[in-house]
């Protein structure tokens, strides 16, 4: 099988069929630059929900009156659930200094007693800061021996649990939706290459030619495409990210900015749709054309 062959003949597919070449990279263009772009959003949507979740933290408040010693014992209890990374112990009197910064007001001023409980700040591991795992979590701290009550951002949590989901689908749908109108457009820029050498082809297949080398031209030709599509995708994204970092200006341009590899994930992305629009256009067509 001759190499210089097969990619004199893919090469040439360009020439046969411009203007469906053309529409094939452009679409391959659009849609890896459109998943680049979202991409990127969803990598910034993604770093602020987490961001919203390492906040929501749980306080158990502890039952009155409770013996000094015993809060040792608690806390053991508590870092013993799984899901609770670590627990910050919160005395009365630290309870009444927060209250002061917080409102402004001296608990003592207004009161004769202290009535705000001892409690610990308990801090959720990576993993269990979603609202199914934290209702769990929440269900034993209330069945732990000398925990009185437990609140936390239960609501927060829902609302950060339903938003991702449907974002995540919405992403992978709109993933799905462009990379298959790419194949397909390859495919059928392969298939229009396929029928105006289906002359050729049958000559090849009666003197002897191999599946292979009948179909090797024409992968060659989607590699070119998806090639093509790939570079331009990734040249177009390298320049409207740094233009949008320079109006954010240094403190915002992070959240556009991206590593040098994805320009290369781009570029490869544009070769496989390419490969892979052409391999599903020669299984699907080069039997009929041979035939």
């Amino acid at each position: 099988m001759s190499f210089s062959y097969i990619l004199k003949e893919g090469i040439s597919g360009f020439k046969r069929t411009r203007l469906s070449m053309a529409i094939s990279v452009f679409t391959i263009t659009i849609s890896l630059i459109l998943l680049g772009v979202f991409a990127i959003i969803y990598r910034n949507t993604s770093d602020i929900v987490q961001s919203l979740r390492n906040r929501v933290e749980m306080e158990a408040f502890l039952e009155e009156p409770i013996d000094e010693q015993t809060y040792p014992v608690i806390e053991k209890r508590l870092l013993a659930i799984p899901g609770i990374q670590s627990v910050t112990f919160i005395s009365k009197e630290q309870a009444a200094k927060i209250f002061k910064n917080e409102f402004g007001e001296d608990i003592h001023s207004v009161l004769d007693f202290n009535p705000l409980p001892a409690s610990f700040k308990i801090h959720l591991a990576d993993g269990y800061k979603n609202s199914d795992s934290a209702s769990v979590i929440y269900q034993q701290l209330k069945a732990t021996a000398g925990i009185d009550d437990v609140i936390y951002r239960k609501t927060l949590l829902e609302l950060l649990d339903r938003r991702s989901r449907a974002f995540v689908l919405i992403s992978l749908a709109l993933g799905i939706g462009l990379t298959i109108i790419a194949i397909i457009l390859v495919a059928n820029t392969i298939r229009l290459a396929i029928y105006a050498k289906r002359t050729i082809i049958t000559t090849m297949k009666l003197v002897g030619a191999t599946r292979a080398f009948i179909r090797m031209p024409f992968i060659i030709e989607g590699i070119i495409q998806g090639f093509l599509g790939g570079a331009f995708a990734a040249g177009i994204l390298y320049s409207i990210i740094h233009y949008a970092a320079q109006l954010l200006g240094s403190e915002l341009a992070e959240i556009v900015l991206v590593q040098p590899w994805f320009y290369g994930v781009v570029f490869a992305a544009g070769i496989v749709l390419g490969m892979i629009g052409s391999m599903f256009s020669i299984r699907k067509f080069i039997g009929e054309s041979i035939g």
